[in-house]
């Protein structure tokens, strides 16, 4: 195994950086790897953050606030997709003549000369990527890691390791997961998404084919057997002519590394693991779902890939406690257990239900959700509407924006309209005393959605509180 080398720039050739949207968890991600390069770091974001202080702390300039002036003398600026054209310091820095890289391109280039782990697909990226990189430090073996969330068992987001496995998100919202040259790729599902970006499904579908492709011959494509999309893309890449290898994971028969007989116990899983080479495993997790037995199985190849043994791996595995906003537990008050979640698609809100259904026990399942995007509320809305009535009662709040201007005739009404359970479209200010007054000892309250919904579940938690 050898580690991977990227033709386009290289981390010695950045120079000075300056990060635009640095705060957020992608850019400052690769904030906390240039510093530990060495490199000389700057960055601005729109709002004053905590990890704008830890930055600081880490030795980055960083502004709150944009400004043409802070761009002064970088020779590098690197962004994310939502940094529109006209700001300020991009202008300044395309002026000036600096490189312009989107996130993607600068992992790529820190990525440079390292066994790259990347993991791609439309759900479960996080976790999978989490996993992993919990599973190798755990085996000793010191990744460098970036990833979309924070990770309690790691402590941060982002690390430089002394090994030479690098674990990163592969985004492909936006289509960027094409920019990395990775030893080892991961497909966990394919479905239709980000079509304000990919215009259909079967674009959608073609881009993974192409991530694929970006594998070595030498290198190894693991993906999910058990989804439709990512089964066909490991079919796909088996018939190409000097493809990568291929490994497939689930609980389908044809899997490679097949799961079976999953037990929930309390807010973790267990289930049986039969690896490639026949011998039978127990594998056993920390946190809930049969979705997370999947993203693990992932995780399980990519050690015994980089010569693990089945005992390092699962061991590794076994302590991994989740990372933030995935299925995060927020609090009990009241007998009322309080989890958060970033799923933001039909089938992520539907794997969070199940797993809290099983949670919950006995107990009601509460979901309040603030769809993502105009866009894909439009796309998706009876879909959505179908997973959320997986629960007790359904509380919407308003469409959150993010990046899109507002679409005539799309409205979290849409969703409501296809919810068979008691529903509510409710505001903001609102939403947390409603949701409290619903929730019973034993019952279990979920928020969920890509926007600021996170924010709900200490309010609910007050609410219950101050009602004892």
């Amino acid at each position: 195994m050898s580690a991977q080398e990227n033709t386009e720039v290289t981390a010695a050739e950045l120079g000075h950086v300056h990060l635009l949207g640095i705060g957020g968890v992608g850019v400052s991600a690769v904030a906390r790897l240039l510093l530990a390069q060495g490199l000389s770091v700057s960055g601005t974001d729109a709002k004053d953050v905590p990890v704008l202080e830890q930055l600081r702390a880490a030795g980055a300039t960083v502004w709150v606030g944009f400004d043409a002036e802070h761009a002064h003398g970088a020779d590098t600026v690197v962004l994310s997709s939502v940094i529109r054209e006209d700001n300020p310091e991009l202008v300044a820095a395309r002026a000036a003549g600096a490189r312009v890289l989107h996130r993607s391109q600068a992992l790529a280039a820190l990525m440079n000369g390292r066994v790259g782990i990347t993991v791609a697909g439309t759900h479960g990226k996080t976790t999978t990527s989490s996993m992993t990189a919990v599973m190798l430090r755990h085996a000793g073996l010191a990744p460098t890691f970036a990833i979309g969330a924070a990770v309690p068992a790691l402590g941060t987001n982002a690390e430089l390791g002394t090994g030479s496995a690098f674990v990163a998100e592969a985004d492909e919202s936006d289509g960027s997961f094409l920019n990395y040259r990775p030893f080892i790729g991961i497909i966990t599902n394919v479905e239709a998404d980000h079509l304000d970006h990919y215009g259909t499904a079967e674009a959608v579908h073609a881009a993974f084919d192409d991530y694929a492709a970006l594998l070595p011959a030498d290198g190894l494509l693991v993906a999910c057997a058990d989804d439709a999309g990512a089964a066909a893309a490991a079919r796909h890449a088996s018939d190409r002519a000097g493809s990568s290898r291929v490994l497939t994971y689930g609980f389908s028969e044809a899997a490679q590394i097949r799961l079976s007989d999953p037990v929930h116990e309390g807010t973790g899983v267990i289930a049986r693991l039969r690896d490639a080479d026949g011998s039978e495993h127990r594998l056993s997790l920390q946190v809930p779902g049969e979705h997370n037995l999947l993203d693990a199985a992932a995780a399980y190849a990519v050690g015994r890939e980089l010569g693990l043994s089945a005992e390092q791996a699962l061991a590794g595995l076994a302590v991994f406690g989740g990372a933030a906003r995935r299925f995060e537990a927020r609090g009990t008050a009241r007998g009322v257990r309080v989890y958060d979640d970033y799923a933001h698609h039909p089938t992520e809100v539907a794997a969070a239900l199940r797993a809290a259904r099983d949670v919950a026990g006995e107990g009601r399942v509460h979901v309040l959700f603030q769809p993502h995007l105009f866009s894909r509320t439009r796309d998706f809305a009876a879909e959505f509407g179908e997973a959320l009535s997986l629960a007790d009662t359904v509380w919407l709040l308003p469409i959150y924006a993010a990046r899109e201007e507002p679409i005539p005739g799309v409205s979290s009404q849409l969703v409501a309209d296809a919810v068979t359970v008691p529903h509510r479209i409710v505001t903001a200010q609102d939403a947390a005393a409603l949701v409290a007054a619903q929730a019973a000892e034993g019952d279990l309250v979920m928020t969920l959605g890509a926007g600021d919904v996170t924010t709900q579940g200490a309010r609910i938690l007050s609410v219950l509180e101050g009602a004892a």
